[in-house]
C-alpha cells in the first residue's frame, strides 16, 4: 500500500512545471504585489471620478442658481431691473461655486443669453447660462495622470410673463 501511494505522487510531480517547486512559503506575497498597483489606480480612479462628478453637480447647480435669478420679472419703477451678465454671475453663480470650494476665476467660456428655448412646445421665451469649470485628474499609472477635463455645464429656464407683440404673438426680449 505504501509504495502505490508513493508511485503516484512519483507520477504526479512528473507532470508539474519546471517553475513549480512544491514551496507556497510567499505565494501570497507575491500575488498581493501584483494586485496592489491595480487596486490602488481602481481606488483613485473611483475617487476622483467621483470628484469630477460632484464638480458637475455644483456647476450645474451654480448655473441653477443664476438662471432662476435673471429669469425674475423686472420691475423699472420698484428698482428691480434685469441685471446683466457680469451681475448674476458675480453675485448668484460664483457664490454657488465658493459654497462647495470651487474657484470662480476657473470659469471659462461664460454665457447668458436671452432666447426662444430648445424643445419647448409652444415655443418659449427663457434664459441659457452656460460655461465650461476644469477639473484637473490625478490617477496614477495611467493616460489620465494629471490631466485636464473640462466639464461644461448648459442651463435653460423659462421666463414668466412674456410680452406680447400686437397680433398676440410672445416676444423674447
Amino acid at each position: 500500500m505504501r509504495e502505490k501511494c508513493h508511485q503516484r505522487k512519483t507520477a504526479a510531480s512528473g507532470k508539474r512545471l519546471l517553475l513549480w517547486t512544491g514551496e507556497e512559503r510567499g505565494a501570497e506575497l507575491v500575488e498581493f504585489a501584483f494586485v496592489l498597483p491595480m487596486l490602488l489606480m481602481l481606488l483613485t480612479g473611483i475617487f476622483w471620478i467621483g470628484r469630477a462628478f460632484n464638480v458637475y453637480q455644483t456647476v450645474t447647480r451654480a448655473a441653477r442658481e443664476g438662471a432662476r435669478y435673471a429669469v425674475l420679472p423686472s420691475c423699472a419703477t420698484c428698482g428691480n431691473t434685469v441685471d446683466s451678465a457680469a451681475n448674476v454671475q458675480a453675485n448668484y453663480v460664483n457664490p454657488a461655486l465658493q459654497a462647495s470650494a470651487l474657484d470662480p476665476a476657473k470659469v471659462t467660456n461664460y454665457s447668458q443669453t436671452t432666447q426662444w428655448l430648445e424643445n419647448t412646445s409652444p415655443q418659449q421665451c427663457g434664459v441659457v447660462i452656460a460655461f465650461t469649470y476644469p477639473v484637473q485628474l490625478t490617477i496614477p499609472f495611467t493616460s489620465l495622470n494629471a490631466a485636464t477635463v473640462n466639464i461644461s455645464t448648459q442651463v435653460q429656464m423659462r421666463m414668466e410673463n412674456v410680452s406680447v407683440d400686437a397680433s398676440g404673438n410672445p416676444t423674447c426680449p
